[in-house]
Order: structure tokens, then C-alpha cells, then sequence
């Protein structure tokens, strides 16, 4: 993060106005990240407690059968379990894309007129102090 251009490769030569796309970028990651840890503490725990009988019976005999069996008796365990971990790959999946091929240039663009909304909002924007201080 040390090259502004390299991550973001726009006309815009404003360094200040490149941090500052950094910045909201940033906080996308980390906004992103706590919804899923989010969830990942609310859902997942109720989740794991409607399964509780199935998992001590797993504990003494475990059958895939048994798990096949177990989610299928309990659709909102199952569906809680299966949207937390869905969640999870989808930030994983889209974060990686952006570390290894870069911002696309559609996701750079709506960074960009973000930065130019709150810029043009000034201190009154929710995010003025995170991005533009």
C-alpha cells in the first residue's frame, strides 16, 4: 500500500484524492469483515444450539448420513449455517480477487464518485472524518 498508483491506476493524479480512495476501499474490507463476524456471532450460535441434540449423537456416531440427516430435520440451523459460511467464502473470495488482479475498474470508479460525494457533502457525511481527515 506503499504505491498509491499500483492499486489504484487511475487518470487522477491528486495523491491526496488516491489516499483517500485507499481509505474507503479500507473501510469496505473492514465493513465487510465485521458483518460477517457479525454473523458469525449471532446466527451461528442459535444455529449450533438447535443442532445440539444431532451433534452429541455425531460425537458418538458419526455418519455422514447422520449429518446429512441432522441438517435436513433442522432447515433454519441448516440455512443459518449454510448463508454464515456463504457470506464468508464471498469476502474471502472477493477480497482475494482484489489482491491478486487488482480493483476492477467499475469497483475503482464507484470508490472514485464516492470519495467525490463525500468530498462534495463535506463534514456533514458520515464518513468526512474516516476518509477525508
Amino acid at each position: 500500500m506503499d504505491e498509491p498508483e499500483k492499486f489504484f491506476p487511475s487518470g487522477n493524479t491528486d495523491i491526496t484524492f488516491v489516499k483517500q480512495v485507499q481509505k474507503l476501499h479500507r473501510l469496505t474490507v473492514y465493513g465487510r469483515w465485521l458483518f460477517v463476524g457479525f454473523l458469525w456471532l449471532t446466527i451461528v450460535p442459535w444455529c449450533l444450539w438447535s443442532l445440539r441434540e444431532e451433534i452429541a449423537l455425531w460425537q458418538q456416531y458419526f455418519t455422514w448420513v447422520a449429518v446429512r440427516y441432522g441438517l435436513f430435520f433442522h432447515p433454519f440451523a441448516t440455512l443459518g449455517l449454510a448463508f454464515c459460511i456463504g457470506m464468508t467464502v464471498a469476502v474471502l473470495v472477493w477480497q482475494s480477487r482484489n489482491i491478486i488482479f487488482g480493483l476492477p475498474q467499475q469497483d475503482q470508479e464507484r470508490l472514485e464518485n464516492q470519495v467525490f460525494r463525500i468530498r462534495q457533502q463535506g463534514p456533514s457525511h458520515p464518513l468526512w472524518k474516516w476518509i477525508c481527515q
